[in-house]
């Protein structure tokens, strides 16, 4: 896709898409994006695992793929990133936020991640976010319907009216157990504390270890009514 069509172009599109996709494979869904969108086509990743760029490694070389570093990140996570970058046939990008971590303790407070997280989220990792899929018209997620009950709705190809982007899910349909099946039958790159009770990670002090039996999503933002960081809303 040579020009950028116009929004309600690529509405429409993004609409057709997720009809037309809705059961195919996520090789398949993400085939659909790169041979529409080349690259101006992008996946986001939080560097759990190396699961969705591994996909799109197997469709395509050198897919871009936005990493955003917190600053307040698990040092297994940077290194997942490491890995990820080095294995992969694809492009990391690291985007960092527009104020350190030292600077938002001086100007918002210490710990503003414990008193405001909405906050805190909204400066690591939203406006970075939108700054790092300008250059883009699509872009792509790992999360899945079995998630969260926000989530339960996702279509594989969706309308991202907030950033009048393109929104691909291929995952959208996965359970657990098929994305643990495919990590294992591939040797797909996971986060070391994937294997010692963190299934969902995020920024170090926001997340906690979870009992076996407990929601995978329970470790994040324990103890408030916060269930997600403002990327997928």
């Amino acid at each position: 896709m040579e020009t950028v069509p116009d929004t309600a172009t690529l509405q429409q599109l993004a609409e057709q898409a997720g009809r037309d996709l809705e059961g195919a494979s996520a090789q398949d869904v993400l085939r659909w994006a790169v041979d529409t969108f080349g690259d101006r086509f992008v996946i986001a990743s939080s560097m759990g695992d190396g699961l969705l760029a591994h996909l799109a490694a197997s469709v395509a070389s050198g897919v871009d793929v936005l990493f955003l570093d917190t600053g307040f990140h698990f040092a297994e996570t940077i290194g997942t990133r490491d890995a990820v970058a080095s294995v992969y046939d694809v492009n990391v990008r690291t985007m960092l936020p527009l104020i350190t971590v030292e600077q938002q303790a001086a100007e918002h407070g210490p710990e503003l991640y414990r008193r405001d997280p909405d906050t805190c989220c909204a400066i690591r990792k939203v406006e970075p976010l939108a700054r790092g899929l300008e250059p883009y018209t699509a872009w792509a997620s790992g999360i899945r319907r079995d998630e969260t009950a926000v989530r339960r709705t996702i279509g594989v190809v969706e309308w991202d009216a907030k950033r009048s982007m393109v929104k691909v899910n291929p995952l959208a349909a996965w359970t657990q157990e098929q994305a643990d099946a495919y990590l294992a039958d591939n040797g797909v790159l996971v986060h070391p504390l994937a294997y010692v009770g963190y299934p969902s990670i995020g920024c170090a002090p926001c997340t906690r270890r979870v009992a076996p039996g407990e929601d995978p999503r329970s470790g994040r933002w324990a103890d408030s009514g916060k269930t997600e960081c403002g990327l997928h809303l």
